[in-house]
Parts: structure tokens; C-alpha cells; sequence
């Protein structure tokens, strides 16, 4: 055990997201999301008994967003059909919380196309797959630089 470490990050998870450099991306996904099959060419973390928002709240604590990109935080967006006919209430919380870790706030966010969103979490460096029942409740951030 550590001092300062929220006790939700695994070692495992712990040494991946050190292992991260500059730019690497990690997607924090919901049930619903084909983790295994999205993360063929990543390490997938299995934390299926916690949700997205706790597991974000922990990793920012001690993972800078990157501050060379304007939009470090990506989230799902609805499909046109989906608009106007499911809730999304996750996204404000994710919102609370990157404003309490990055001085952007939420204009450090942005929501992407649902396809986009797939083509760009087949690239990143790690998926960890939560029990989130919340849809569209997807999360990708790009890791900055630590400073000091």
C-alpha cells in the first residue's frame, strides 16, 4: 500500500498509466463498450465492479491531461437518434471533475462521433473496462507532461 494513492488504482493499473508518455491515450469504458474487441492492440484493465466516474476521479489525481492539445478529454456522442431521447447526466459529472484537476475545465472536453470515438480507441495505450451501466458513458484522455 501507498500514502496518496486512491486505493480503487490497482498496481496494475498504477504501473500502466506510468508506463504512459506524452500523448499516449487511455479510454475509461462503460459495460456497454466492446472493450476486449476495441482493445486488441491495447492492454485492457478489467475493473468491472466500479464505475467510470470514480475510476476518472482516481486517475486524475495523478495523470496530467496533456495542455499541447486543446481538447485532452473526448467523450461519445449520441447518435442522431439517440438525441433528445436518452439523458446523458454522466457528462456533468465528468465535467465537475475534470474542472477540479485541469484549470480548462470543461473546455478541455469534447464530444466526438460515435465511429470516430471507435476508430481512436483502437489506437490508444490502454482500455479499462468498468461495470458503468450509464450509457454513452465513455471516456478517452490524452496524458500530458508531469512538470517537477
Amino acid at each position: 500500500m501507498l500514502r496518496g494513492i486512491p486505493k480503487i488504482l490497482s498496481p496494475e493499473l498504477l504501473k500502466v498509466l506510468c508506463e504512459m508518455g506524452h500523448s499516449d491515450r487511455l479510454v475509461i469504458a462503460d459495460g456497454n463498450f466492446p472493450s476486449e474487441s476495441m482493445g486488441k492492440d491495447a492492454i485492457v484493465i478489467r475493473m468491472d465492479g466500479h464505475g467510470v466516474s470514480e475510476i476518472l476521479d482516481a486517475i486524475l489525481q495523478v495523470f496530467p491531461l496533456d495542455t499541447y492539445v486543446e481538447k485532452p478529454v473526448q467523450l461519445m456522442e449520441l447518435m442522431e437518434q439517440d438525441k433528445g431521447r436518452i439523458a446523458t447526466p454522466i457528462w456533468d459529472t465528468y465535467k465537475e471533475i475534470v474542472a477540479k484537476y485541469d484549470e480548462r475545465g470543461t473546455k478541455a472536453i469534447e464530444n466526438i462521433d460515435r465511429f470516430d470515438f471507435y476508430d481512436e480507441a483502437k489506437k490508444v495505450y490502454c482500455i479499462i473496462a468498468t461495470g458503468e451501466a450509464a450509457v454513452y458513458a465513455n471516456v478517452m484522455l490524452q496524458k500530458g507532461v508531469v512538470v517537477g
